[in-house]
């Protein structure tokens, strides 16, 4: 720990240590708070943004007072980030998209043409609000398709381009969807069965039972043996996907540091899957997920400089009001009309919603809402993580990556 004035204030450094402790304290606060108010929970509010923000507040308030400002290292954020998509990508298996057929590959279709009408949206909104576009890039697929993972990635890189307030806009906007996908999910649906009059299973008299899906943060059992495995591939993927971005660099495109990662994760992933002669243990890449996603996040909230939101409050609202709309629209012409007309299509359309506002587990959330008061859509239960938890997330950092390099 070091200490330093700066233009009168007194700085406190944290070294990387410090910063990580402090991090998953912070996390663990989070989850003491998420675990006394409901509508967090029920929302999907992760634990990382209720401790986070709390702190990024405590430090923004300490340090516009003139008392203290905190200084905190990036070095394991950046490292975190890297790890949680390149489980990301790992978790990206042939074998299990074939069970799909040709309705994950249309509704993955539909998701991209979302992510880059998201885009478009939040430009033209940002550009008639007054501010850069790249905020509207921030409040469209960065944050809302993407999610929380992809703003925290996307944010620092909109930085080093001088848009200051990124990473601070990318939280707000990410926090913002995933409310707002979690309020309209199930009453879009409900709203497609009665005006389409569409027959659910269980006015057909379908009673099988379906699984049911609960989304509490449980600890997945694994073996220390399993955990050093997984863990093996996960940083072999790391270290040559980090070779796969620098020879994207030197071509010249800008991308973020995680794709070489991801891409490289999906190759060992889809070689031991197709060879058989590894396997990658699902169990401890979740939780080597979570624990890199839970600091990750926790130190980027950590380190958000709020007082840069304040101009930005009321056009990034307007641009989220845009998006709900879009999202509405969209699911309800394109996606139920495309994938079917039918009760599985509106349940695709009540996921889409979910991970194209928020993420996955709101998306699951959203339909398990549906399906226990009408019945079951497994072609949906098979489709929607598959798209929303892995397959969009490729295509999805190349559509921001190519729509805001128009804009630096």
């Amino acid at each position: 720990m070091e200490f330093k004035m700066l233009n009168g204030l007194m700085i406190v450094k944290l070294s990387m240590i410090q910063t990580v402790a402090l991090a998953i304290i912070v996390y663990y606060f989070g989850i003491a708070i998420r675990k006394r108010i409901p509508f967090l929970i029920k929302h999907s509010i992760p634990a990382p943004v209720v401790g986070g923000l709390l702190f990024a507040s405590l430090s923004t308030f300490l340090r516009t007072q003139g008392i203290v400002g905190f200084e905190l290292d990036s070095i394991m954020q950046n490292n975190l980030m890297i790890m949680f998509f390149t489980t990301i990508g790992m978790g990206a298996s042939v074998l299990l998209i074939k069970h799909g057929g040709l309705p994950l590959v249309i509704f993955f279709g539909l998701a991209c043409m979302l992510a880059v009408f998201q885009n478009a949206i939040g430009i033209l909104l940002a550009e008639s609000t007054g501010i850069h576009p790249l905020f509207g890039i921030i409040a469209g697929a960065v944050t809302l398709m993407g999610g929380l993972g992809t703003g925290g990635a996307f944010g620092p890189l909109f930085e080093s381009w001088g848009l200051s307030g990124a990473t601070t806009a990318a939280v707000a906007a990410a926090t913002f969807g995933m409310v707002a996908g979690s309020l309209m999910g199930g009453p879009f649906g409900e709203k497609l069965i009665k005006h389409y009059r569409i027959k659910t299973p269980a006015s057909q008299g379908v009673t099988y039972a379906m699984a049911d899906v609960t989304f509490q943060e449980e600890e997945t059992k694994v073996t220390g043996a399993s955990l050093m495995s997984t863990l093996a591939f996960v940083l072999t993927a790391m270290g040559l996907g980090a070779i796969v971005s620098y020879y994207f660099t030197q071509q010249g495109a800008t991308l973020p540091p995680y794709i070489g990662a991801m891409l490289v994760a999906a190759l060992i992933r889809n070689i031991g899957d197709l060879s058989k002669q590894f396997s990658i243990d699902t169990n401890a890449l979740e939780v080597i997920s979570d624990i890199s996603l839970g600091v990750y996040l926790t130190m980027a909230i950590n380190g958000l400089k709020l007082w840069e939101l304040l101009n930005l409050a009321g056009p990034l609202l307007v641009i989220l009001i845009g998006q709900c709309v879009l999202m509405i629209l969209f699911c309800w012409l394109c996606v139920y009309l495309i994938m079917g007309r039918d009760y599985e299509a509106m349940m695709l359309s009540v996921g889409m919603v979910g991970f194209g506002m928020g993420a996955t587990p709101n998306a699951l959330a959203n339909m398990q809402v549906i399906s226990r008061k009408y019945g079951p859509a497994p072609k949906a239960y098979l489709i929607v993580p598959l798209v929303g938890a892995f397959l969009v997330d490729f295509v999805n950092a190349l559509i921001i990556t190519g729509m805001s390099s128009l804009y630096r």
